[in-house]
């Protein structure tokens, strides 16, 4: 089985995190779920490459650094994930991919949903991502969220 391997950013701004609402599509991984930007790599591309620009063709906006957190393993998909600081603000960013985004705060993520507003209700988080974000979180001692 051929494994996928697709790069994600975990964007962080004032202790909140930033999160897309995937489009509510069945033929996608977790249709209508909160998740992270990024998405798969191209042939010959590194994983921090394909998460800048994923970044930039997802909100128009990549932060001038990103640093590696993990590889994480789901069955058949390898996500490698970064972290960088959002230094724009959520308004400034501009929406190509995905229903909706949001700066989802720790408790949102440990209850594993959040309200949309463009979806009108309260849509949960895909497990993987919750999983991933719940590590970080975790980790943040050692993590300048400044």
């Amino acid at each position: 089985m051929n494994k996928i391997h697709v790069a994600i950013a975990i964007l962080y701004r004032d202790g909140k995190f930033l999160c897309q609402l995937r489009d509510d599509v069945p033929n996608i991984r977790y249709p209508g779920h909160w998740a992270l930007f990024g998405g798969h790599l191209e042939p010959g591309e590194t994983p921090e490459i394909a998460v800048l620009r994923e970044l930039k063709e997802e909100i128009s906006y990549a932060p001038p650094n990103v640093s590696f957190f993990c590889c994480d393993v789901e069955k058949d998909v390898i996500r490698y994930v970064f972290h960088g600081q959002l230094s724009a603000d959520v308004k400034d960013l501009v929406l190509l991919e995905g229903w909706d985004m949001k700066l989802l705060a720790p408790s949102d993520i440990r209850a594993g949903k959040c309200f949309s507003e463009q979806s009108g209700d309260v849509r949960p988080v895909g497990i993987a991502h919750q999983h991933i974000l719940l590590s970080f979180i975790d980790s943040i001692a050692t993590v300048d969220m400044k």
